[in-house]
């Protein structure tokens, strides 16, 4: 996400280094390129005409402090004019009532909804330690009630059991009940979505929030409709007193307008990104992390944050003690780091928040593919534990048999023993205080200091 404003706005504030001092000429074009860049990413008009003009004001004249670049001064001014933009802090959700509280999702067929329910039912029970029932109130799609039922299963949540038969408000007022029997804390109730906004559907949804009265209302909307993302969720913000807004499919959006605007334009706060399809896949939404991911700085609180839910800490001690040990990296650990990384939303997803990753080009970014690590995890499943353990004795037909059964080609595997090849090198480097040995054939980084080494 956000890849292309990156881009531009990385470039832009290259072109500010190695001047005294911001004024009128220099800024002028440098607002330009954020202007451009902002549009390219389809940010509604109105909030790029806000955003600049309030970065110009603050920017023109100002004096640059003694250790700062000017590039430094402007990057800090567009960093909190973007979280002003965006609504400042994260805003969680208000849970704060009589058990149990009641989440209504609403939105356009196609958004997202039904999985969000379930990512956002996975989250609540590992990060809050809530019990949570789940119910479809859309009753014009068989298949979404059966979609509830089988995520409901997969992120180990309950499950209001309904028909189409059924009326939405009677299925609501019924999971609620049953909610309340069994000390449930929170019910997430699921609604129909519709291939545009209509009458209708405004009439039923609205009619379905005053008999059901939830402590959050969160318009569910597709992050890759740019602004229109953001005059949908003003529509609906005009029929439902919404409580803020959940921004899907942003992992494959590149450009963020979305996220840019739904706050301006509708008043109301972003609490949630969808990064992925997995029910693992939902962030809450940070605007300073976010910010700070546009401008290139990265985002390691919400990296480390991952790590810390999602990482198999047990796994994680298991390897770093067989390292001081003296035992080898094998295939079996190579395959368990990638499993971690997937975990974690895959390679790009990491690589987002790691920072630095505006100034690598983006022919490099294109070669890290996460259906590479897919591959490569397909490639160790084919091999046998003595394999995986001793890749030194997989040789013509052994390869053979393992490309056949991981529906890749020989080539595929002689590339995965040469990478593994470099990783275990890599790795012997690092025991026994070897780092900065390895640190020093790293452009740049040779003159670190190194604790002990």
């Amino acid at each position: 996400m956000f890849d292309t404003l990156s881009e531009r706005l990385s470039k832009t504030i290259k072109n500010l280094r190695g001047q005294g001092r911001l004024d009128e000429t220099n800024i002028k074009d440098a607002l330009r390129d954020v202007r451009m860049a902002l549009l390219e990413a389809d940010v509604s008009l109105a909030v790029v005409k806000g955003f600049i003009d309030q970065v110009r004001e603050r920017a023109v004249g100002q004096e640059v402090m003694q250790s700062l670049t000017p590039g430094q001064a402007f990057i800090k001014i567009v960093n909190d004019e973007l979280v002003k933009v965006m609504g400042e802090q994260n805003e969680e959700l208000n849970l704060q009532t009589t058990p149990p509280a009641v989440i209504m999702m609403a939105g356009l067929q196609g958004a997202g909804k039904t999985t969000s329910v379930a990512k956002l039912a996975r989250f609540l029970t590992e990060k809050h330690k809530k019990k949570v029932l789940v119910a479809s109130a859309d009753v014009y799609r068989p298949a979404a009630i059966k979609q509830l039922e089988t995520l409901a299963g997969e992120v180990g949540v309950s499950f209001f059991p309904s028909t189409t038969e059924q009326k939405p408000v009677f299925i609501a007022n019924s999971a609620i009940e049953q909610a309340r029997k069994q000390f449930i804390d929170v019910v997430i109730i699921d609604t129909a979505g519709r291939l545009h906004i209509d009458n209708d559907m405004m009439d039923e949804i609205k009619g379905l929030h005053s008999a059901i009265n939830p402590v959050e209302t969160l318009f569910v909307v597709d992050s890759m409709t740019g602004q229109d993302a953001a005059n949908t969720a003003k529509a609906f913000d005009e029929a439902l007193p919404l409580t803020g807004v959940i921004l899907t499919k942003t992992d494959g959006d590149a450009r963020g307008g979305a996220a840019l605007s739904v706050r301006q334009v509708t008043g109301k706060p972003i609490k949630f990104l969808g990064v992925g399809e997995k029910t693992t896949a939902l962030e809450a939404f940070h605007p300073d992390r976010v910010a700070s991911r546009i401008l290139g700085m990265g985002d390691m609180l919400s990296l480390i944050e991952e790590v810390q839910h999602k990482v198999d800490h047990k796994q994680a001690e298991k390897l770093a003690n067989k390292f001081k040990k003296g035992k080898g990296f094998d295939l079996a650990d190579f395959r368990e780091q990638l499993k971690q990384m997937q975990n974690m939303g895959g390679m790009t997803s990491m690589m987002d928040k790691l920072p630095g990753m505006g100034d690598i080009p983006a022919n490099v970014k294109d070669q890290v593919n996460d259906k590479d690590m897919l591959r490569l995890g397909a490639i160790i499943d084919s091999m046998t534990p003595g394999e995986r353990q001793r890749p030194e004795v997989i040789k013509g037909s052994r390869k053979r048999r393992i490309a056949a059964g991981s529906g890749t080609q020989v080539q595929d595997v002689n590339r995965l023993l040469k990478q593994f090849k470099q990783m275990q090198k890599m790795m012997k480097k690092m025991k026994g205080g070897g780092m900065k040995k390895l640190m020093r054939g790293i452009p740049g980084m040779g003159k670190m200091p190194f604790p002990g080494a």
